[in-house]
């Protein structure tokens, strides 16, 4: 009975210095025109890194799109049935290897992914394999690189894979 007193109690005390200390912060926010201005400027701030990091990332990712498509052209693919598959084969080894190590290699799987619907004989069958079977954001990566190929090469572009990437992505 005397611990089931002595938890109640605690508890309850706790609960009257959280609740106070939330009643003291929103008379500070209410009242304090200093506390106001400085929590405006930590949000604006924060609004701000946020899209310096949303810029960041589409860069990279942009970057990372063009550097793929450069990659795959310089790439000299297997002509015989035979070295085709092994090709292909190896090369979704090595993306579902990196796919396996989580989020942060996403980027280094695209590049094997895509070189292997390079030498699939049915692209849009492979794609849509891709689509139940690698994460979302490689898929998406994927179809996006994908796109842009094809426009270059049906001579919409009519431009070098690279000036296409470039292009395309805006750099």
């Amino acid at each position: 009975m005397k611990n089931s007193t002595i938890a109640l109690i605690t508890t309850g005390v706790l609960a009257t210095v959280g609740v106070g200390v939330l009643f003291y912060f929103d008379y500070r926010r209410r009242n304090d025109p200093t506390f106001r201005k400085h929590l405006r400027r930590e949000r604006k701030n924060a609004a701000k890194a946020a899209k310096e990091a949303e810029k960041h990332a589409e860069e990279s990712r942009l970057k990372m799109i063009e550097n793929v498509i450069i990659e795959s052209s310089k790439e000299e693919y297997p002509t015989t049935p035979e070295a085709r598959e092994k090709y292909f084969m190896e090369q979704i080894a090595a993306g579902e290897a990196l796919c396996g190590k989580g989020p942060t290699a996403y980027d280094d799987a695209v590049v094997f992914f895509y070189k292997a619907l390079k030498v699939y004989p049915a692209p849009m069958e492979l794609i849509q394999i891709y689509q139940k079977t690698i994460p979302e954001p490689v898929f998406q990566l994927i179809t996006t690189i994908y796109a842009i190929e094809q426009k270059a090469m049906e001579g919409q572009l009519n431009e070098t894979p690279e000036a296409a990437a470039a292009a395309a992505t805006g750099i």
